[in-house]
């Protein structure tokens, strides 16, 4: 994972491409002249080597002699008593093991110094002794003359092993009053680093003959004393630029490692590996085979996988036939594009379909952001069923809101895209396995690890931890190594739901590197996330966090602080997001909240919010705080940021904050946008496709939201339904399908075959959305997991030809300008008659006319027959969690017999009110409405015992959580007397 980066004044480290990584810890060896303190410093390391290798052995041999008996000891030399002899005796046999120990640790050190392939192995035991080892040899080697290309590892002295890992947070979490020094360091070392990349370079040159056509090679390090090895630092150190990471991953990928496995993924390396390199690589680090200075193990080992590379295949391929021929071109094996894999189990057919012109014109961004999406999808959703519930309690009748505003242009390009690309089911599998895995170390009374990233890659799930944590609990496994912890698809789907507090809110997504998405967590980084790029491209990156971190599905509760930006974002969730409009309001913000969060820490005893997230406290608090400031801040107001994000990655605080360049005075991390929409985080050791929300489309989907804003223009005009039919008898339909209740369709003859389902659900989504369905929404709909295009075609074929023409021979399935698939009016659903004689009877011609009034309500109650789609298979119809038609219908049935009771009652037939309100009740049982008109038309036929025995029912079904408040009061006007039974009940 990343590490604190360093960078020039310029904000680029001296000798790097310019559009290469800006932080990437460098090469920590520097090239220096030999100093008089260098070679006291070497004369002392040699003095204590020599006196703790060769004179405590020899002191200990004439001064005490062989401690150990001599001969077998009898069982009563146990009960003598211990004399001052016997515990010196005791005495000198530790001091010899601690001895031999210690030489033990010098010898590792010796041999990986002078190998220079990877890290010492670690002696078991031995922490400090081997840390003191590795300081005196490396003393001692730093007076040689090729010490810098002997000692790969020195700069990370005291940093490999267990005992003393201080880990990247603390690092990081540095006081930041030494921001100045630390600065100036990193001038010191990039300058180092532009005089060793020269020399390198000569002896490069003047070595080139000698070396031409040997293969070199580079064995995957132990993430001892460093984070995980990854091929961009790889790519970085030995090739000059981290880009250059896919050159290695072609060279070595599907080829056999020494562990059995292969390199699959560029971004999932283990160690031990062995990694073939371009010709051009240089470094310390590499060896060629055979090479005099690796072990016969390791020199084995690459040499059974030199024989496996792409030239021993050509050997093979010239003599070997047609056979070898055939096995080189099965190894091509096409990598799928970020949405295909998406990491979260979208749909196939989303990337088979991204090709060519195949998107019609839809956003490629949503298409390609599948966990946005479903967020974005879900978000709108509760909105919409919100703006009903508002105007279902205002009055009965016609009014806004029953009929949601159909979206048009860019915002009903939006909501398809939206519907296309969202992954709901990556979405719940992905809280459920973390909120499981919250459960579970909860019952094991630890707390949760600190996770920096997450990979979602083909539905397998991989958190990097910043430090190892131990066993993950079960069914997570342990990864690559100590520092991963995955979780299978399989085993995700085997979570169900729990009262867990969300683990890790922070997590959002960035983008997609080969078949994985990457999620970064933004509350745990160690400090300052810094952007760079274009102001473009950087808004789209920010719109983008913010709108998943405000939507996202595996977080309870959070703030999104928009510093500079976004004001316009706030009707996405006005509960989560915040704005303040300078960099002044901020500091005066988070400075309260820092000592706000720091204090509740310190009274409930935790040391972070992590172990504060599980246990008996985890619902209460330590909801996440995620500052982004898109615009850059003065290099004063930087370093004051810093300070105050010292300490935040332990409070639950993150901040990302935007420049023009890449140079952010006290960035913890750095990330760089490119124009082609890349996202460079060379600390990751990754290069991805990034996650964005472009202008355009951050309006549309603001425009979505506003439009369903419930509060937004309350007296407005009413809504007409999208379709109206013609309900007199010249008007009878060509097609006429039966959806509310069970499914029938009438005047079509029922299809052949497996396709018969298919084919009905089809309709039946088309007939729900009167004005259009775009292609692609009905390929994901019908196929959740994904469909060629092909498929997709020869299913509308299909249907077109089932439906048939009409008499003039126009098509009943229809293509309309903007290349979505609507239906003809003479195909005609009961849900559309039903709407359309409710709205006749209150909009329209019943107005005028009671009598009218009275035969449309009962004609339109007539129609309903139960609940949509009653009789629909499991698994199939799942696009319907994604409409609103499950919170229309029963507010639409409702309507219809609130005014049809109110129709009766107008001529006191309070018996036909209450059939008519219990006939709405069966497809709205939970709607408060229809229940305190029911207790009015029960008043109204004068029996006092009726209305209790209502009453009574009333109270039995509001169970533990009691009648509404309206509804009390009601019974308190209707029947005084009725919490006397209701007690007597109770």
């Amino acid at each position: 994972m990343a590490r604190r980066g360093t960078s020039s004044s310029t904000g680029r480290p001296t000798g790097t491409s310019p559009s290469g990584p800006r932080n990437r810890t460098p090469q920590p060896v520097r090239l220096r002249r030999r100093t008089f303190g260098d070679v006291v410093k070497a004369f002392l390391a040699f003095v204590v080597l020599l006196v703790l290798v060769v004179g405590v052995p020899g002191a200990l041999a004439v001064t005490v002699g062989w401690p150990l008996p001599r001969s077998a000891p009898s069982m009563d030399w146990l009960s003598q008593p211990i004399d001052v002899q016997t515990f010196l005796y005791a005495l000198t046999v530790v001091v010899w093991l601690a001895w031999a120990q210690f030489t033990a640790c010098v010898l590792v050190e010796v041999k990986a110094a002078v190998s220079g392939v990877g890290l010492p192995g670690r002696v078991p035991g031995a922490g400090p002794s081997q840390l003191l080892a590795r300081q005196l040899v490396a003393a001692l080697l730093l007076v040689g003359a090729t010490a810098a290309s002997l000692t790969p590892g020195l700069s990370q002295l005291g940093h490999s092993l267990e005992g003393n890992q201080k880990g990247t947070v603390a690092t990081a979490q540095a006081t930041p009053g030494i921001l100045a020094q630390q600065q100036e360091q990193a001038k010191n070392t990039a300058a180092a680093l532009a005089e060793q990349a020269s020399q390198v370079s000569a002896q490069a040159e003047q070595g080139s003959t000698a070396t031409h056509g040997a293969t070199k090679y580079y064995r995957i390090q132990p993430p001892e004393g460093r984070h995980h090895d990854s091929l961009w630092e790889i790519a970085q150190r030995h090739l000059g630029d981290g880009r250059r990471y896919k050159e290695i991953y072609e060279l070595n990928k599907d080829r056999i490692q020494p562990d059995g496995s292969r390199l699959s993924e560029a971004s999932l390396i283990r160690p031990g590996w062995i990694m073939e390199m371009p010709g051009d690589a240089h470094g310390g680090e590499l060896v060629e085979n055979p090479d005099a200075h690796v072990s016969p193990e390791v020199r084995q080992q690459i040499g059974d996988y030199a024989r496996t590379g792409d030239h021993a295949q050509h050997q093979q391929e010239q003599g070997g036939g047609q056979h070898a021929g055939e096995e080189g071109a099965t190894a091509q094996i096409t990598v799928p594009s970020p949405r295909q894999s998406g990491g979260t189990g979208a749909p196939a057919a989303h990337a088979q379909e991204s090709s060519g012109h195949s998107s019609f014109g839809l956003p490629e961004a949503l298409l390609g952001a599948p966990l946005l999406a479903a967020g974005l999808l879900a978000a709108l959703g509760r909105r919409r069923r919100q703006a009903l519930w508002q105007s279902a309690l205002g009055a009965v009748g016609g009014r806004r809101g029953m009929e949601p505003p159909i979206p048009t242009g860019d915002a009903q390009d939006v909501q398809d895209a939206l519907l296309v690309g969202a992954d709901p089911d990556g979405v719940r599998l992905l809280d459920r396995s973390l909120r499981g895995l919250a459960a579970a170390l909860t019952a094991e009374s630890r707390s949760l690890p600190v996770v920096y990233a997450a990979w979602l890659s083909n539905g397998d799930l991989h958190l990097q931890l910043a430090q190892p944590a131990g066993k993950p609990p079960a069914p997570w496994q342990l990864g690559q190594d100590q520092t991963f912890w995955t979780l299978s698809r399989a085993d995700a789907e085997r979570y169900e739901d729990t009262d867990a507090a969300a683990p890790y809110p922070g997590l959002v997504s960035l983008g997609t590197m080969d078949d994985s998405r990457l999620l970064l967590n933004l509350e745990a980084v160690p400090g300052i996330v810094s952007l760079s790029g274009r102001e473009a491209d950087r808004a789209a990156v920010f719109a983008s966090v913010a709108a998943e971190l405000a939507t996202n599905g595996w977080s309870d509760r959070m703030t999104i602080t928009l510093v500079g930006f976004g004001a316009e974002l706030t009707p996405l969730a006005p509960n989560r997001l915040r704005h303040l409009d300078d960099v002044e309001a901020l500091f005066e913000t988070m400075e309260a909240e820092t000592r706000q969060r720091r204090g509740a820490l310190g009274a409930a005893d935790h040391h972070s919010v992590l172990t504060g997230r599980t246990g008996p406290a985890q619902h209460t608090r330590w909801a996440p705080n995620l500052v982004l400031l898109a615009g850059r801040p003065s290099d004063q107001d930087a370093l004051r940021l810093a300070e105050l994000a010292a300490d935040a990655s332990r409070l639950g605080i993150g901040y990302l904050v935007g420049t023009e360049s890449g140079d952010l005075p006290g960035a913890a991390w750095a990330m760089e946008i490119t124009p082609d929409g890349r996202l460079l985080a060379p600390l990751l050791g990754l290069e991805l496709q990034a996650q964005l929300l472009p202008a355009v489309q951050q309006r549309a989907v603001v425009e979505l939201f506003v439009e369903a804003d419930p509060e937004r223009d309350p007296d407005g005009p009413t809504t007409t339904p999208p379709f109206l039919v013609d309900i007199s008898e010249q008007g009878r339909p060509a097609v006429y399908a039966r959806l509310v209740g069970p499914y029938e369709i009438i005047g079509l003859d029922t299809p052949d075959g497996e396709r018969s389902a298919l084919l009905h659900e089809a309709l039946a989504l088309l007939l729900l959305h009167r004005e259009g369905v775009h292609p692609r929404v009905l390929s994901s709909a019908l196929w959740p997991r994904g469909v060629t295009e092909d498929v997709r075609d020869a299913l509308l074929e299909r249907l077109r030809a089932w439906l048939g023409t009409d008499p003039d021979g126009s098509p009943r399935l229809r293509t309309d300008a903007a290349g979505r698939l609507t239906l003809a009016k003479s195909v005609v659903s009961d849900l559309d008659v039903l709407r359309s004689l409710y709205h006749e009877a209150t909009q329209g011609k019943g107005v005028d006319s009671r009598a009218v009034r009275g035969r449309l309500l009962t004609d339109a109650l007539v129609l309903v027959r139960g609940p949509l789609l009653a009789d629909r298979a499991e698994g199939r119809y799942r696009w319907l969690t994604h409409e609103i038609i499950d919170a229309q219908l029963p507010l639409l049935v409702a309507d219809i017999g609130l005014a049809l009771s109110a129709f009766h009652l107008e001529k006191d037939r309070a018996e036909k009110a209450i059939e008519a309100l219990g006939a709405a009740l069966r497809t709205a049982p939970a709607d408060e409405r229809l229940w305190n008109e029911l207790l009015r038309a029960t008043h109204a036929t004068g029996d006092p015992d009726r209305l209790r025995a209502l009453a009574a029912d009333l109270v039995a079904r509001s169970g533990a959580r009691g009648l509404p408040p309206r509804t009390e009061a009601l019974l308190d006007e209707l029947l005084p007397a009725w919490r006397d039974g209701a007690a007597a009940t109770g």
